[in-house]
């Protein structure tokens, strides 16, 4: 309705990402108000005592995961930790410029090395200075399942949401104003219904089992797949519409149950660490890679359609991440305290 420009001179992207934004800044002014509640109460566990000097705590983690105040980061550890991160830099930098070598576009993949470097570097000073949290995460497969697994499940659904509207307006002439009317309210309302009904049948199945959260995170590997084949080979706009909607309904429900099985197997003071390594995952995996490979397959075959099908040959190992972590959960919850008291916490 403003193509010049409406009031205050906003573009519609802007005013877009304004109307998203500033709730968000209005709500987490509120959030700080609020009183956190004791650590550890439910567990029935000790509060952990408060950090003297938190802030000066971020600062020494942001040496430990920020290129290149890892060098210095690693140094802190000692000749022998610094030698691994030199080690481990120069395998993430053989390997981009390999894959910059073959034709891969060098944007990408030097930014994925440096993630890859950057949570090496993180992770090896976390094993340093924190040995109990680096065993209930880094050390505990069945952590490390739950991430890979719903990692793969945003490497499909940010691929699907991202390549959704091209599909739309290239392969079945919908307009921009439609397209993306549809695909908006469509996805919000997937998203909504799916973590809502896929968190509480979640807390349902974990009351009898302690595995039972991750058979949403199954459900979630496998549902969406005949759902993004309908959506990705339609001729239609219903049909289309329709498949994705369902994909990203069943994808979205894994969401809180693999956040919440990650925040089982660790102890209460560690659960912001846990956090971050679980969204790394997403991130790194999910987001980083998902739409990009398949852009490059569609590039690569001249078909949309085949660019985001081929992302669907990470469903078995999706799944077998998810199997495992069902197997593997109960013993790592189960064991949670010993294995942090063995590492040396105070529990």
């Amino acid at each position: 309705a403003y193509p010049g420009g409406g009031p205050l001179g906003l573009v519609g992207w802007q005013a877009a990402f304004m109307a998203v934004g500033v709730p968000g800044l209005l709500l987490a002014v509120w959030i700080a108000t609020l009183k956190e509640p004791i650590r550890g109460l439910v567990e029935g566990l000790p509060e952990p005592e408060k950090h003297p000097a938190p802030f000066r705590a971020f600062g020494a983690e942001l040496v430990t995961i920020v290129p290149p105040l890892t060098l210095i980061g690693a140094a802190m550890g000692g000749a022998r930790a610094l030698g691994y991160n030199l080690v481990a830099l120069a395998v993430v930098a053989a390997a981009v410029s390999g894959l910059i070598a073959v034709g891969e576009p060098w944007p990408q993949w030097v930014a994925i090395g440096i993630g890859v470097y950057a949570v090496f570097s993180w992770a090896s000073a976390l094993k340093r200075r924190d040995p109990p949290t680096f065993a209930l995460i880094v050390g505990t497969p069945a952590f490390l399942c739950t991430v890979v697994a719903y990692g793969l499940n945003a490497f499909l659904s940010y691929a699907a949401s991202f390549w959704a509207a091209p599909y739309a307006l290239r392969e079945l002439g919908a307009t921009p104003a439609s397209a993306g009317f549809m695909i908006g309210s469509l996805g919000a309302t997937a998203g909504f219904l799916g973590l809502t009904i896929g968190g509480v049948v979640s807390d349902r199945l974990r009351q009898g089992n302690p595995a039972g959260r991750l058979w949403v995170v199954i459900f979630g590997a496998v549902v969406p797949v005949p759902f993004l084949i309908l959506a990705f080979t339609a001729s239609s706009p219903v049909a289309f519409y329709a498949g994705i909607f369902l994909a990203q309904l069943t994808a979205s429900c894994a969401l809180g149950a693999a956040a919440a099985t990650t925040q089982d197997m660790v102890l209460p003071r560690m659960r912001g660490t846990a956090t971050a390594t679980f969204f790394i995952g997403t991130t790194l995996i999910g987001l980083a890679l998902g739409p990009y490979m398949a852009g490059r397959v569609s590039t690569l075959t001249g078909s949309l359609s085949i660019g985001m099908l081929s992302l669907l040959v990470v469903t078995p190992i999706t799944l077998a991440c998810a199997v495992a972590a069902y197997r593997l959960a109960p013993r790592a919850e189960a064991t949670r305290e010993e294995r942090a008291r063995a590492a040396g916490e105070s529990v």
